[in-house]
């Protein structure tokens, strides 16, 4: 595959740090310049930003230009969602304001379900470092600038991976459920490109059968994949706390229930929650201890 390079001019709502930086994906790394460089499919992208200037360079599949249009949902009007969701009231309004730079990305679903099984009950550089192990143990090799990146590797990829061989990864309880999710979707239990045209609960319904996949990283791979479902709220420990300080009001924010939290969600952002709790999630993580 050949270099590219496609420069994108005057585009709002598009920030690299509040992009990868928001907790939604696990493969784009900062470099020391500032820019960021990453994989995803069979590609590898550097971006860089001046204001309202982006610059893509890298190795593509396909025509760079299409290809980062539809991985940075770049035909969606961002400002005129945040402008819809500011009205609702001024916290949401200051979340907003401090991430408007956030667009969710198309990331594939595949790696998207086993990127957020691995994140459970783990920090960000430990997950980032047990994706590129995967990777560079299981995908296919790319090149750029004279470096070696990975592809994230399909589940035909990791047919006959054994739990010990994740084990040796680092992905400690999680090898168990990466080797049974990858056995359900290879034998399709779980059809993955049925669910692609489900309504929200019942992809949901559909993922929730998968070793390793509760409530909480259900809906993350529903926002954050090519499923773009915005009519979900992932609920962590940052979402309940935020939800509590700004709304809930509960002496102990333990005993604010998910339930809780989703019905006033639903409630008060609509259709558009998914992209609120992402707000609202980068905001209070990113100001509070």
């Amino acid at each position: 595959m050949k270099e590219q390079k496609y420069i994108l001019k005057n585009q709002g709502e598009f920030k690299l740090k509040d992009i990868f930086e928001c907790g939604q994906c696990f493969r784009w790394n900062r470099q020391e310049d500032g820019s960021y460089i990453g994989v995803f499919g069979r590609n590898v992208i550097e971006v860089k930003q001046k204001e309202r200037t982006i610059f893509f360079q890298g190795v593509c599949e396909k025509e760079i230009k299409e290809t980062v249009e539809k991985y940075f949902d770049l035909k969606r009007d961002y400002k005129l969602i945040q402008d819809k969701l500011a009205k609702t009231d001024k916290h949401l309004k200051t979340s907003i304001e401090y991430g408007k730079g956030i667009r969710i990305l198309n990331q594939d679903l595949w790696e998207t379900i086993i990127s957020f099984i691995i994140s459970a009950n783990n920090n960000i550089p430990r997950i980032k470092g047990i994706i590129e192990r995967l990777c560079k143990k299981f995908g296919n090799t790319l090149e750029y600038k004279g470096n070696k990146y990975y592809t994230f590797p399909t589940a035909h990829q990791l047919k006959s991976v054994s739990i010990e061989e994740y084990r040796k990864l680092g992905l400690g309880f999680r090898d168990k459920r990466l080797y049974q999710t990858t056995q359900m979707v290879l034998k399709k239990e779980v059809n993955l490109e049925k669910i692609k045209n489900l309504p929200t609960n019942k992809a949901r319904e559909e993922l929730l059968k998968l070793s390793g996949i509760g409530p909480k990283v259900a809906d993350c791979i529903l926002l954050f994949s090519t499923l773009k479902r915005f009519d979900v709220f992932p609920v962590d420990v940052w979402v309940r706390r935020v939800m509590n300080e700004l709304y809930i009001h509960n002496e102990d924010e333990n005993k604010v229930s998910k339930k809780q939290i989703e019905n006033l969600a639903k409630e008060k952002f609509g259709e558009l929650e998914g992209l609120a709790q992402q707000y609202l999630f980068y905001w209070r993580r990113e100001n509070g201890s």
